[in-house]
């Protein structure tokens, strides 16, 4: 008779654990290669790992090769599991945070692009107050896409994100931090380039192709004008939409202080930006369950500090 197999449940060890992290972050970025990045580790050791999980658990958790990675019905499973064991530990490291006056764990953040190019921003000196006041916990920045801070929130892969909104999420908090201006431009070459704010130029504007924001998109930009614009191209991204309007081919929204920074006074024109402007609010968001944490509610207060200093 062979010897029996030990439930994985009867001695969770730190190996497991790490296992089980690397797996969940496999399904998270939708496959080994995709994780790549995300863990710093090569694709033949996150299969290695995962091969030693599966071996651990004694089933196999997902498909991968030419027909790309899938979760099996084990799998799944083990991804909801890791999850709820994600979110018991850190329940354990909030109340034994809260009984101490150390701050200990991971504290993951995100920012939107180009955050730090925003005049008084004030991320920079919450980030170094914050690791004087709380050294033991470790740090973990990222930078995505505004549209992914929200949805990153939600689900827990970080704590903290810092974005503009277009609509506040219902089921978040949001804190509003600081503005930035947004102004409509135009890049050299274009017929408008160097043109006077005059009502020639704004019949021409009317005629221009435009790349469309998020905004624009959603109905809730205030310029009435906007309605009757040619949307000939799409780019949510600021950087994505900069490329497109230094082209000489295009006319599109972009933040004053992003032109600013980037050197590109001398190659992109404003067009009538006493009227084509407006402001976008960028939002501390965190989730609202269980309130905030310790570790999130320092950080939050040094934030809006700087922000308020600034």
């Amino acid at each position: 008779m062979g010897k029996q197999k030990t439930p994985l449940a009867r001695q969770l060890a730190d190996i497991d654990l790490k296992l089980l992290r690397i797996f969940k972050a496999v399904v998270e970025a939708g496959g080994f290669s995709a994780a790549e990045s995300n863990l710093n580790i090569a694709n033949s050791t996150i299969s290695n790992y995962i091969a030693d999980l599966e071996k651990r658990l004694d089933m196999r958790l997902c498909s991968r090769g030419r027909a790309g990675f899938a979760l099996t019905e084990h799998g799944k499973l083990v991804f909801e599991a890791s999850q709820e064991l994600e979110d018991a530990l850190q329940m354990f490291r909030n109340r034994i945070n809260s009984s101490h006056h150390r701050l200990l764990g991971d504290f993951h953040i995100g920012l939107a692009e180009h955050t730090l190019y925003l005049p008084g921003n004030g991320i920079v000196e919450a980030l170094k107050q914050f690791n004087i006041q709380a050294p033991e916990v470790r740090l973990h920045l990222s930078t995505m896409t505004a549209e992914d801070i929200s949805p990153a929130v939600a689900d827990g892969r970080i704590q903290l994100g810092i974005t503009v909104q277009d609509k506040p999420d219902p089921i978040l908090i949001s804190t509003p931090l600081f503005d930035e201006e947004m102004v409509l431009y135009c890049g050299l070459g274009h017929p408008l380039f160097g043109q006077p704010d005059d009502d020639a130029t704004l019949g021409q504007i009317n005629q221009s192709a435009v790349v469309e924001t998020s905004l624009m998109r959603s109905g809730q930009h205030s310029e009435p004008a906007i309605k009757d614009w040619h949307m000939q191209a799409s780019a949510l991204q600021q950087e994505a939409r900069a490329a497109l309007i230094l082209t000489g081919r295009f006319i599109g929204y972009l933040p004053t202080h992003l032109v600013e920074a980037s050197g590109w006074q001398q190659q992109l024109h404003p067009l009538i930006p006493d009227r084509f402007n407006y402001r976008n609010t960028y939002y501390a968001i965190s989730q609202t369950k269980g309130g905030l944490d310790r570790v999130l509610q320092t950080f939050l207060e040094l934030l809006q500090s700087g922000s308020a200093k600034s």
